[in-house]
């Protein structure tokens, strides 16, 4: 069985290394990728049996790797969170594993990949992951969230959402009330998901709806400062490059 392994920490890289290579004598890891570009690029020149990915890379997310290539691989998502979406993986045999790697669980996705690929034959996977990448201008915007706090599952309404934010390769909701909750997806898949009439993405780490910006303060170098409620811990700043498409997405 050849593998791939695609992740952007070289700790959980050698992590997953060292298990398949001491665990099972029938796999031989052909390839680690730490990034989106350079996955589809090594897959566009190589081939492998199965893939171990994570979902935040170092340029994107692993979904960007199926918009831009086809792949046929059995595929086992890595994160080190767990929600309704990441267990949506296992409806077309698709395994997941919660980082750090528990070696009695990755026994059992071993196990499992190999009936899938005696079992069925190869598909794909685009297809199995197309929801979680569908064109926003083909879908309509999406009306909740679903979060996890310990074993507690909660459904938060987008119109209660005053703005997301990413932080340390982690991305966040904040509700209007102030409570704040992890999502697991990229703040660049939950701007696809969004209705842009209400929400605008302020800079790379963070997305606002328009009824959460309370001030709107011209900054020096053309940028826009914009106060939110509630609070954000860190300042925040609409690019000069932009500020016109900002004022028109206000102005609407």
């Amino acid at each position: 069985m050849r593998v791939l392994i695609i992740e952007d920490e070289f700790a959980a890289q050698a992590n997953l290394r060292t298990l398949l290579k001491t665990r099972f004598t029938d796999i031989e890891v052909v390839g680690v990728s730490d990034s989106v570009s350079e996955s589809v690029k090594w897959l566009q020149q190589n081939d492998a049996d199965v893939i171990f990915m994570d979902v935040e890379l170092a340029d994107g997310t692993c979904f960007e790797i199926f918009q831009q290539i086809d792949i046929t691989a059995k595929v086992v998502i890595t994160t080190a969170y767990d929600n309704y979406a990441i267990r949506a993986f296992r409806v077309n045999s698709v395994d997941y594993l919660l980082k750090p790697i528990d070696p009695l669980l990755l026994d059992e996705a071993v196990q499992k990949l190999r009936n899938a690929m005696h079992e069925q034959p190869q598909v794909n996977n685009a297809q199995l992951f197309r929801p979680f990448y569908a064109d926003p201008q083909s879908s309509k915007p999406k009306q909740r969230f679903v979060v996890r706090v310990g074993d507690k599952i909660s459904i938060v309404k987008v119109e209660d959402i005053a703005y997301f934010f990413s932080k340390d390769k982690t991305s966040y909701l904040v509700t209007m009330e102030g409570k704040q909750y992890i999502v697991d997806h990229s703040l660049d898949m939950i701007e696809t998901q969004l209705d842009s009439s209400t929400f605008f993405r302020a800079s790379r780490a963070c997305i606002t709806n328009i009824n959460a910006i309370r001030v709107v303060n011209r900054h020096f170098s053309g940028r826009l400062k914009l106060q939110l409620e509630p609070p954000r811990d860190e300042d925040l700043y609409v690019s000069r490059v932009r500020v016109n498409e900002f004022m028109h997405w206000l102005n609407q």
